[in-house]
């Protein structure tokens, strides 16, 4: 049942976010223990005339930024975008190893099954910012993700 209500928040959210020409799907934020200081939410977005996600907010996090993870030589480094475009009808992928929206300062754990509010701020070519309110599930993995089976690929 709990599966079911968490997709129906996704449905409704994606249906109000379709309707301002914006498209967000397979969103999701992974879990945090207690203590932990950070996590990462992911998400793809389709912007149906192009835009830019100028911010992000959640009340779960002291600071919410957008990321980007690549590679500089043999060293994986992380650091916030200001901006992040989105090209008109092109669909952006927020996901672990390359842009993500970071989640820092957590004010509580995020345990798998919960949900996470998070707003996004999107300016539009004119310069007209609106914002995107979702409900994200919480999750170990990507939703959908394939999980290897115990012992696949592992030697003892």
């Amino acid at each position: 049942m709990k599966l079911t209500t968490i997709t129906a928040l996704l449905v409704v959210t994606s249906a109000w976010a379709q309707a301002q020409g914006i498209d967000v799907k397979d969103a999701w934020v992974r879990t945090a223990v207690p203590g932990q200081s950070g996590t990462g939410a992911f998400m793809s977005i389709t912007a149906k005339d192009g835009a830019k996600l100028v911010a992000a907010s959640s009340p779960v996090a002291g600071v919410a930024e957008v990321h980007e993870m690549k590679m500089d030589g043999d060293v994986m480094r992380m650091r916030a975008v200001p901006v992040l475009d989105l090209p008109a009808g092109k669909t952006v992928q927020l996901k672990p190893g390359g842009y993500h929206i970071m989640l820092m300062e957590l004010r509580q754990a995020l345990p798998k099954g919960s949900t996470v509010p998070l707003i996004l701020t999107l300016r539009d070519a004119k310069g007209q910012e609106s914002r995107v309110e979702l409900k994200l599930p919480v999750a170990a993995t990507a939703p959908g993700a394939a999980v290897p089976e115990h012992g696949a690929g592992h030697k003892h």
